[in-house]
Parts: C-alpha cells; sequence; structure tokens
C-alpha cells in the first residue's frame, strides 16, 4: 500500500509510515500539482494539511484512495461528501494542536490589551514613549468571549481563567442547559450578548455557509469599543475589510487574525497597515510540540485504518 504525504510532517512519524508502507513524502508536493496528480495514480492514503484541496479533481485521479489524512483538524480543504460516497475515510487529528491554538489565542490578547510590545524600536532609538504606553490593560479581569465551545474553545477558557479572566461562550451546537457550561466555569450566552459583553472575543468555528461573513461591520459595531478580536479558525469567518475599518477607526482596540479569507493574503488588503494588528501565516495550531503531536496521531491512525486495527 502506498501512502503520498503532500505536506510538511514530522520526520519520526514519517518514518513510522515508511517501515511499514511504500511513503512518499515531499512537503512541497502540493506546490507540484502535476507530481501530486501522478504521485495519487496508485496511492491508497493521502496525508494533507490544509493547503492541498483534496476536491473531486483530485479524488478522481486517485481511484484506490481509501484513507485521507488531515494534519490539523479543519476539514474544509477536503471534499467530504465526495469521500463518503467513495468509502473514502477522512480523518483529522482532533485535539493535537489545541494547546498550540489556546496559548496563540491567550499570548495575543495579552499583546494586544498591553499595546506597549511594539516600542522597541522608539527606544532604541531614544525616543521614551513611557506616557502614551502607560495606559494598556492587563488581562485580569476581563471576560473572554468564545465563539465556538469544542476542545479548542474548552482549553482555551481553562487557560484565560488561569490567568484572571471571566469566560463566556456561545456555541449553536450546545444546549444552554448541557453540564459543559458548569463543568467549565462558562457561561452560555447567546452570540449577540457575547459580542456585547465580551473584552476579548475568540472565534472557533468552522467554515461553513452560516459562518462566512459571520464577524461583519454590524456585528463588529456591537462590540465593545477597544475590545479585541481573534481569528486562529477560518479566514472567511471574518469581513476582513470591515476588520480593517474598525481598527483605522479605533472601535477595535486590536486583533490578531492567523486565517484569510485567501491565503496568502493578497498584496494591497485593507488589513496591510493598519494599527494594533497582529497578521500571522496560519501558523497558531503550529509548534514544534503539536507538529509531533499531530504527524504521530495521523500516523497511528492511517496505518490502522489501511491495515484495519483501527
Amino acid at each position: 500500500m502506498k501512502i503520498v504525504i503532500a505536506e510538511f510532517m514530522d520526520e519520526t512519524a514519517v518514518g513510522s509510515l515508511a517501515a511499514r508502507f511504500d511513503v512518499r513524502y515531499e512537503k512541497d508536493l502540493v506546490d507540484r500539482p502535476g507530481d501530486l496528480a501522478a504521485a495519487l495514480v496508485d496511492a491508497t492514503a493521502v496525508i494533507v494539511r490544509n493547503r492541498t484541496q483534496v476536491d473531486a479533481a483530485l479524488l478522481a485521479g486517485a481511484p484506490r484512495l481509501k484513507v485521507v489524512g488531515r494534519l490539523g483538524v479543519g476539514l474544509d480543504n477536503v471534499d467530504q461528501p465526495a469521500c463518503a460516497a467513495r468509502g473514502i475515510s477522512v480523518i483529522p487529528a482532533t485535539g493535537a494542536n489545541a494547546l498550540a491554538v489556546a496559548e496563540y489565542v491567550i499570548g495575543a490578547a495579552m499583546l494586544l490589551l498591553r499595546g506597549v510590545y511594539a516600542s522597541t524600536d522608539a527606544v532604541a532609538a531614544g525616543r521614551w514613549p513611557r506616557t502614551a504606553l502607560s495606559d494598556g490593560c492587563e488581562l485580569a479581569g476581563k471576560t473572554l468571549g468564545l465563539v465556538g465551545f469544542g476542545s479548542i474553545g474548552r482549553l482555551t477558557a481553562r487557560l484565560a481563567r488561569a490567568l484572571g479572566m471571566q469566560t463566556i461562550a456561545f456555541d449553536a451546537n450546545i444546549a444552554a442547559d448541557a453540564a459543559v457550561w458548569a463543568d467549565e466555569s462558562t457561561a452560555c450566552r447567546t452570540f449577540d450578548a457575547l459580542l456585547a459583553d465580551a473584552d476579548v472575543v475568540s472565534l472557533h468555528v468552522p467554515l461553513t455557509p452560516q459562518t462566512r461573513n459571520l464577524v461583519d461591520a454590524a456585528r463588529i459595531a456591537t462590540m465593545k469599543r477597544g475590545a479585541i478580536l481573534v481569528n486562529t479558525a477560518r479566514g472567511g469567518v471574518v469581513d476582513e475589510a470591515a476588520a480593517a475599518a474598525a481598527l483605522r477607526a479605533g472601535h477595535l482596540g486590536g486583533a490578531a487574525l492567523d486565517v484569510f479569507d485567501r491565503e496568502p493574503l493578497s498584496a494591497g488588503s485593507p488589513l496591510a497597515g493598519c494599527p494594533n494588528v497582529i497578521l500571522t501565516p496560519h501558523v497558531a495550531g503550529v509548534t514544534r510540540e503539536s507538529n509531533v503531536r499531530v504527524s504521530a496521531l495521523i500516523a497511528d491512525k492511517v496505518a490502522a485504518a489501511l491495515t484495519g486495527t483501527s
């Protein structure tokens, strides 16, 4: 059986698969569509991150495919109905990168609330903007609003509470009387109430027709003036032009955006040059440690699926 790995994966996990299967691993294979298509002609499994589009065209060229392993949790780059119709198993790395994402959210919130960490060049040049930078905010006592309360949202809430934050959340798939709210010491809110009450809003929802542009100009306008927006979910969930306008107007106190409607972010984006913004290239869930966990989990699950031992 042949496994094609089209994006970067921990070498130890690759080695564990190569000891049992015919493995073709090239972390830039996603950037060479012709080579990827040729490799998949006789492949039994493919392992991808978020850049490889496992769509109808790719599946049509992989007649022997039985398993898609996803080095991450989002599945918007995988045509799940088409895979189901073919009997192809789709395996995400659920939970393996949750800590990396949760730490990113808390770190970004701290940076943006305090607002002093971009002063290095000024201080090194002999300027002393102490007065201008003396009104930053502490994380403790603030309210974190989590839009989506799955495993990543819950872990983020635990970290936030350990630092003295209050946590509230909205999740359309969890009933208001579910035990999880009490178990996680987090108050259930409607989406609109969450936006109105939170000092920091963090998004943890998949991109679906229902969540596209979920955070638009109208919704941003209902947020507290000076609130922080963090998006580690999917880019299309936030209207980027609306977020940029709110940052420039000072209504949003800051934003940390790790994901974008188009990736890489297009030159000339309205987000370019915005104040109090952190833009990162879809890496919130990627650390040395999480890469090891994600890769090991997917290697084990793909091997089990192929050998019938799952």
